[in-house]
């Protein structure tokens, strides 16, 4: 998945920078500051941190019996989904802007489990809608005619925002329990992308990894938290910029 997305960036890139002849302006850079829209796709994917004895039943102790037999693996699966938002740059010299790049995202985030009794085995998957407020220093090559080359580093914040009725398991049996994770996230980022000028506008796909700082985990007592030691969240983000 995430080759296809590489390669479907430098494709996207060298097919653009073909029709990007002459020496258009795109004159936002020259703007001390200036506005524009995304929109990404985003491959989100736990990383998951067992616990020692993570391979134990899991113990009930609302009705005192075993719920579980053993765990025989807990893997996360990268899922997909997209986001939209608005471009916020100040121009700090030639070569660099500070970026503020507000989005509302949709994913889903899944955690499969395997047990030794197959009946049992459970695929969690977390809905998340979120708010992200991202931050960034976005450090940018000389521009050569219609091109320029660049790298991005920042922190996002980020907020879900899903109503509280869709993660109630109130009164569920253990094996209908939920994974769940804090409502807040903050990330470190890191990408690189290309600024491509045309006659009214300036276009800039970026691929970019993000990590959460800290655990993601909302620890309860139920057989898909226990098992956990960390839950860290990263994923993988392919963004067209419009300014």
């Amino acid at each position: 998945m995430r080759k296809r997305i590489l390669l479907t960036v430098c494709s996207i890139c060298a097919t653009l920078s073909l029709f990007a002849q002459g020496n258009w302006g795109g004159g936002v850079d020259e703007e001390k500051q200036h506005w524009g829209y995304i929109f990404q796709y985003i491959a989100p994917e736990f990383k998951i941190l067992k616990n020692a004895n993570w391979r134990d039943p899991y113990f009930d102790t609302e009705t005192s019996v075993i719920a579980t037999d053993s765990l025989y693996s807990i893997s996360a699966i990268a899922s997909k989904g997209f986001g939209m938002g608005f471009v916020s740059d100040v121009r700090l010299g030639e070569n660099a802007n500070l970026r503020f790049t507000p989005a509302l995202s949709f994913t889903e985030r899944v955690a499969d489990y395997r047990y030794a009794n197959p009946a049992q085995d459970r695929q969690q998957k977390v809905a998340a809608a979120t708010v992200d407020l991202p931050l960034g220093i976005k450090l940018k090559s000389d521009r050569r005619n219609n091109f320029r080359a660049y790298l991005l580093v920042g922190t996002k914040y980020s907020i879900d925002i899903i109503s509280k009725a869709k993660t109630d398991d109130t009164g569920n049996i253990a094996l209908e329990k939920l994974l769940k994770n804090n409502r807040t996230i903050l990330s470190y980022e890191a990408g690189f992308g290309f600024d491509l000028y045309f006659e009214f506008f300036k276009m800039s796909p970026e691929l970019k990894l993000s990590n959460s700082f800290n655990s993601v985990l909302k620890r309860e007592n139920n057989p898909y938290s226990t098992p956990i030691d960390k839950l860290f969240l990263r994923s993988l983000q392919l963004s067209l910029y419009l300014e």
